[in-house]
């Protein structure tokens, strides 16, 4: 068991110190979690009910618009979508 104990012993000094020193003159650098408020979307993209990409729209100001309609749909499937959305959010 000695035997055992000295080539563990022998085996970590090998490796290094035992003993790690701090610098305290140079303290780790932290920031607060509230310094940086995270970024809102700058884009929304509206899908319909059956999951189909319908738009998306550009982020302007506090409201989105600029909407490119994808291919094959429709100001009234836009309307749905963003109807869809809403609904989303409230939680139906």
């Amino acid at each position: 068991m000695h035997t055992l104990v000295a080539i563990w012993l022998f085996a970590s000094a090998a490796n290094g110190q035992f003993v790690h020193y701090i610098n305290f003159a140079k303290p780790p650098v932290t920031q607060p979690a509230l310094v940086k408020i995270p970024e809102g979307p700058t884009s929304l993209t509206l899908y319909n009910v059956k999951g189909e990409r319908v738009a998306e729209c550009r982020k302007n100001g506090d409201a989105f618009s600029d909407c490119k309609v994808e291919p094959g749909f429709t100001f009234d499937d836009v309307m749905n979508a963003w109807a869809h959305a809403f609904e989303d959010m409230q939680g139906k």
